[in-house]
């Protein structure tokens, strides 16, 4: 009696079988790789967005109540004691408290990338007695870094005593308005052409200043009413934040920028 014969699969078929199957596997594992490299891209991206938000709130917020209080709440000015009230909505250097600098002319602050807001950060009316702080916003460049720094007023000079204090807090990571690396510089202006119209450094901060002929950019104004592109008469900050995600994309290997404007608006008519 012939025994029946046993089904199987040879051993080239095993081997063909085992290749067709490492293949898919290799192709999965590649759009598995694929997929976790563009997530990973889009989470650093909605961090850095979330990050640039928060600070541009931080921003406005003091900014808008800033030169409060003013002096003319005062009907015996405390002309000994000038950290009670705020001498105009942001401090400036040089000069400060006589003559306004010019904005965009010989202003040392405010600049493109830095802003010394003036405000008493309690709005609380029973909180005495009153005091006036200084709130530096400066972009480090060695860090790429938006600090925020928050001192007291005296009587000395806003400039120098924001730079002699330590208590600067780092509020935004990977400002790219203004890079130092040239050659970090050129590759990000390279990447995103669009971004950077009129070349790599992008202001973080313009003004707009109150004129007779109303708001006007305050680097306008001087043309339009002479003397009125100074300090105390800005109205509005325009706030553009640049901000590149942690690491460079991992499948382009290109740096992926987010791109945040806003406008803070004084809201003390007064000051």
């Amino acid at each position: 009696m012939q025994r029946p014969r046993q089904g199987g699969f040879t051993i080239l078929e095993l081997l063909l079988a085992m290749g067709i199957f490492l293949i898919i596997c290799g192709a999965m594992f590649e759009l598995l790789d694929l997929s976790q490299r563009k997530y990973n891209t889009e989470t650093q991206l909605s961090s850095a967005y979330q990050e640039a938000r928060y600070a541009m709130d931080q921003i406005t917020r003091d900014f808008n109540v800033s030169g409060y209080p003013p002096a003319a709440v005062y009907s015996v000015m405390p002309v000994s004691k000038p950290w009670r009230y705020a001498t105009g909505p942001v401090a400036w250097n040089p000069n400060y408290p006589g003559l306004d600098c010019q904005i965009g002319v010989d202003c040392v602050t405010p600049g493109d990338y830095d802003l010394i807001i003036e405000a008493r950060l309690s709005t609380d009316p029973l909180d005495s007695p009153v005091h006036v702080s200084w709130i530096w916003y400066h972009l480090d460049q060695t860090s790429n870094t938006l600090k925020r720094t928050v001192v007291r007023k005296n009587a000395g000079d806003p400039w120098a005593t924001v730079q002699a204090s330590s208590d600067g807090v780092p509020l935004l990571a990977n400002v790219m308005n203004n890079p130092l690396d040239p050659a970090q510089a050129a590759e990000i202006k390279a990447e995103n052409p669009n971004m950077y119209p009129v070349g790599t450094a992008q202001p973080i901060f313009t003004y707009t200043c109150d004129t007779p002929t109303g708001p006007l950019p305050c680097t306008s104004a001087p043309a339009i009413a002479a003397g009125y592109n100074k300090p105390r008469y800005i109205r509005d900050v325009n706030i553009t934040l640049m901000v590149a995600a942690p690491r460079k994309d991992m499948q382009t290997q290109r740096y992926e920028l987010v791109e945040l404007n806003g406008r803070a608006h004084r809201l003390n008519p007064n000051n």
